[in-house]
């Protein structure tokens, strides 16, 4: 792309950019999303498998679908392949896909035709001969259930990628149903709007113009007369967009001395659709970078650039492993708000902020579409079939491209079938409604949901969307924290799901932040909280930040289930939590379970992750037990502080429910068998500057296997694997998550740390069982 022409560049691309990427599956429905440079209809049929994979039986599930014209060389398609009879696939048996692409002037492409090109000649994304992508559904019995999770990928985080990590679990037990991963869930930052690196902007912009076939103007504020209203993506370069991104959008990741989260800030809707292409895909990148001499300005600027070149580079080595992982797993994902802008809804003051501002809500509805046709189209395809709010949004993101972004009417409609508030013609600030005591972004009827429920015979998994329905305090400040849920989100999202399937043997929840963070965390946001400085740390985003939403969440799971596994990311480190709960009441002495497991982040390690991922964090400040008497009515939880005294809990109301919180240790460093001297991680250069540096690794101890055993978290980019095993044949016994991560001490080896939580209440505790004995 620097040294060729938008059209030379795209001739060069085979006619698959993104893809296939392996979504929505049930026994009678399969949806494979895919991203083509051309219009086609695409057929999907689904193959049943004889010995394990390895050879094609007959076809069981067919469908086709058109693409949708998202620019003059993007075109978006999450085709649906379904049962024409009495077939249905089953568990515990590998079923095979294929694609077949038939373009206007009906010529067709099969799937590997459609993979190559002259730049591209060889791609493979099978473990198997056939070369056809595979897949298993969730197997029959809870124990040999796999999945997969991870959250946070910043292209130019530190550390390695680690999701290429995930195609060495799947070929690692390709053709083994039972073994191999049966579902991938994203739980939110798929990419970055925001803290986005000089060079990865220079190819967004270049590539979303060249996706597009024409250049955005996106609405800035005139300062004087003479100032132009609007502004192209490439008229607001690289490293230049802190004052257009703050003050013009009213984003707030540069505030408080950051300036650089949002100096390169993604603006443009081309530029949101490239950064899906780019963060899943090897073939959109150009093969050559511009020296930072050539594109910035200063000294410091022009290092940077470099540096991120590198990045940027070793990032791109390893797509290709993520490519063939996400063509052979079924992937569901949600946001969370860096796939917008950091902060994104955090509060009501940011909601005030940005969407009050024309370019802060063009951003916003730019990355909402992004995700819908990239993501939510294959989580929730039914809400895209014929007559469905997601139809009408594909007709109108198809009729705002083809008129070059001048259709106000399909903006319009866009606006409405994302969720996007409608604004107030007097003060051009955003609408709320009122829900209980909070206040909600009002949306339209017909908006999407971007919350789903998947199942299976043996699992559940409730997707939550924490960020498009919150609740906003009515009778406190703007900075004030939200309840994650507003009461009617509560209702819909996750009290309906649960009275579904009383029977089901283990219920998922995906909350993409955290109910319960390390101390030290909660600390500081508290401290920020009284100094009003909630931007700086995501104040607010925490669940136990608000006690009564939290309350009402663990109310509301612990009514229908006594055992709850809840999968989350977003805090940039990976760890295990068990809270133990029981009521009080003679009607209500039922013991329940929650176990967090979270993983994060698979590219974005830092300093201080860094460092509590050692023993250092266990020596220093380790983590205690924590205690709260909760209530009922009022919704409420006071956690019990270590000196408060026993005079002080009997002036207390008698509470209906106490919960406990324990950190569960992290076994010993394990060694896959997949894991040592792996070749494919890293780039020549970089194995160059290995080898050249080895020798200091000795005098380098805080690398040393010992020190990086650490007990609480693992705080280096890492991917979760999830298991159950069972004490019986049908009461789960514990939740495993292993977090494998690249080791310090070898560069090149992956290792993996187990947390093993037992699902049942921890009756060690001093409580549990007789709560009379806390009120003596």
């Amino acid at each position: 792309m620097n040294n060729q022409s938008e059209d030379e560049f795209l001739q060069d691309l085979p006619l698959i950019l993104a893809g296939p990427i392996l979504q929505h599956t049930e026994p009678k429905s399969v949806t494979v999303w895919v991203a083509l440079k051309q219009p086609c209809q695409v057929e999907l049929k689904v193959y049943e498998t004889i010995n394990n994979g390895t050879v094609l039986g007959n076809s069981l599930l067919e469908g086709r679908r058109s693409t949708v014209a998202l620019g003059k060389s993007l075109h978006v398609v999450a085709v649906t392949a379904q049962s024409t009879g009495r077939e249905c696939l089953i568990s515990d048996r590998i079923y095979a896909y294929d694609l077949l692409f038939t373009n206007q002037t009906s010529h067709q492409q099969s799937l590997q035709q459609a993979l190559c090109s002259n730049r591209f000649p060889n791609v493979n994304i099978s473990y198997f001969e056939h070369q056809k992508p595979t897949f298993v559904l969730p197997p029959s019995r809870l124990q040999d259930l796999r999945i997969v999770h991870g959250s946070c990928r910043k292209p130019h985080g530190d550390g390695f990628d680690a999701l290429p990590i995930l195609d060495c679990l799947i070929e690692e037990a390709a053709n083994q149903p039972e073994q191999r991963p049966h579902q991938l869930f994203l739980t939110g930052d798929q990419i970055y709007g925001d803290d986005v690196a000089a060079p990865l902007l220079w190819v967004s912009s270049m590539l979303g113009d060249a996706l597009l076939g024409w250049e955005e103007r996106l609405p800035v504020t005139q300062n004087k007369p003479r100032d132009a209203s609007y502004h192209t993506p490439k008229q607001l370069p690289p490293g230049q967009r802190v004052e257009v991104a703050t003050y013009q959008a009213g984003f707030t990741a540069g505030l408080h001395n950051k300036e650089a989260k949002v100096a390169s800030h993604l603006l443009g809707l081309g530029e949101y659709y490239a950064s899906y292409l780019l963060v899943w895909s090897p073939v959109c990148w150009p093969t050559t970078f511009p020296r930072g001499r050539e594109m910035m300005g200063g000294s410091k600027t022009r290092r940077l650039w470099d540096r991120e070149v590198r990045e940027m580079r070793q990032f791109i080595h390893t797509l290709w492993k993520v490519r063939r992982a996400l063509a052979n797993v079924p992937v569901y994902s949600i946001f969370d708000d860096h796939d917008v802008s950091d902060d994104w809804n955090l509060n009501q003051a940011w909601c005030l902020r940005v969407l009050g501002r024309p370019l802060g809500q063009r951003t916003v509805q730019n990355a909402l579409l992004a995700y819908a046709v990239s993501q939510a189209w294959g989580n929730t395809p039914n809400q895209f079939a014929a007559g469905q709010p997601g139809e009408k949004l594909l007709a109108a993101a198809q009729d705002w491209s083809a008129s070059q972004g001048t259709d106000i009417a399909a903006y319009n409609a866009i606006a409405r079938y994302v969720g996007m508030p409608p604004t107030n013609p007097r003060t051009s600030l955003p609408e709320f409604v009122q829900d209980g005591a909070v206040l909600v972004l009002e949306r339209h009827p017909e908006a999407l949901t971007w919350h789903y429920t998947v199942r299976s015979h043996c699992h559940e998994v409730i997707v939550l969307d924490t960020r498009t329905w919150r609740g906003y305090p009515a009778d406190d400040k703007p900075t004030a924290p939200p309840m994650l849920l507003c009461p009617q989100a509560f209702e819909q999202q996750l009290s309906l799901p649960l009275q579904q399937t009383p029977e089901i043997q283990a219920t998922l929840v995906i909350a993409p932040t955290n109910l319960f963070s390390l101390k030290v965390i909660d600390w500081i946001h508290h401290w920020q909280l009284r100094r009003d400085k909630v931007f700086a740390a995501d104040v607010g985003d925490s669940w136990n930040i608000h006690t009564e939403a939290l309350a009402k969440f663990l109310t509301t799971l612990f009514e229908q289930r006594q055992q709850v596994v809840v999968l989350s990311g977003d805090i940039h480190y990976g760890s295990v939590v068990r809270m133990s709960h029981v009521g009080t009441s003679s009607n209500s002495q039922a013991q329940s379970v929650l176990v967090q497991l979270t993983a994060s982040a698979m590219k974005n390690e830092e300093t201080i992750t860094r460092i509590i991922h050692t023993r250092l964090k266990d020596w220093i400040l380790p983590e205690k037990v924590r205690r709260w008497s909760g209530w009922s009515n009022p919704l409420n939880m006071v956690e019990q502080k270590p000196r408060e005294s026993r005079r002080d809990r009997q002036l207390q109301m008698k509470p209906d429910w106490y919960c406990a919180l324990e950190w569960i240790p992290r076994q010993n460093t394990r060694k896959p068998y997949f894991g040592a001297n792996i070749p494919w991680l890293i780039t020549t250069k970089q194995q160059a500057r290995n080898d050249k540096w080895r020798w200091l690794q000795r005098l380098m101890f805080w690398k040393f296997p010992w020190f990086q055993e650490g007990r609480e978290v693992v705080g280096l980019n890492n991917l979760a694997l999830v298991q159950f095993e069972l004490a019986d044949a049908s009461k789960p016994h514990k939740a495993i998550q292993d977090l494998y991560w690249f080791s310090p001490w070898y560069p090149t080896q992956i290792v993996y740390s187990r947390f093993d939580s037992q699902l049942v209440p921890n009756q060690s505790l001093y409580w549990l069982g007789s709560t009379s004995k806390l009120e003596q």
